[in-house]
Order: C-alpha cells, then structure tokens, then sequence
C-alpha cells in the first residue's frame, strides 16, 4: 500500500473509532449529572457507575488507537 492510503486508513480508524465513545460518554454523563442534581444522597453511588462506565466507553476509543498505529506502523512502506 501507499504511504498516503495507510495515513488515510490510519485517521480514519482513530477519527471512525473516537465517534462513538465520545458520543456514549456523552449520553451518558448528561443523565447521570442530572440524577445526582436531583437526588443528591444517591450522588456517590451513580457518579461510581458513572465513572466506571465511562472508563468502558473510553476502552473503545483506546483500541481505536492501538488499531491506528497498528496500520501506521506495520503497513506503511517506508517505515
């Protein structure tokens, strides 16, 4: 391959891979902030599965990148 086709697959599978988490990560603190906003005893419980959550979404995004410089580095010509 070319070295413009894998900078092209490598920012396409970070840029495609970081999407979703960040749009799950999104939804998902939203709701969690406005359960805590109103009931605030329950604040340490839904900010621990929130956390928790977010560090799974996060995993996503995480693989994404490992995946990027995977075909940067492994498929590139020149390198």
């Amino acid at each position: 391959m070319t070295g413009s086709v894998v900078n092209l697959a490598a920012a396409l599978a970070i840029g495609l891979g970081a999407i979703g988490p960040g749009i799950g990560i999104g939804l998902l603190a939203g709701p969690a902030l406005s359960a805590m906003g109103r009931n605030p005893e329950a604040a340490g419980v839904i900010r621990a599965n929130m956390i928790i959550a977010i560090a799974f979404a996060e995993a996503v995004a995480i693989y994404a990148l490992v995946v990027a410089l995977l075909i940067y580095f492994v498929a590139s010509p020149n390198k």
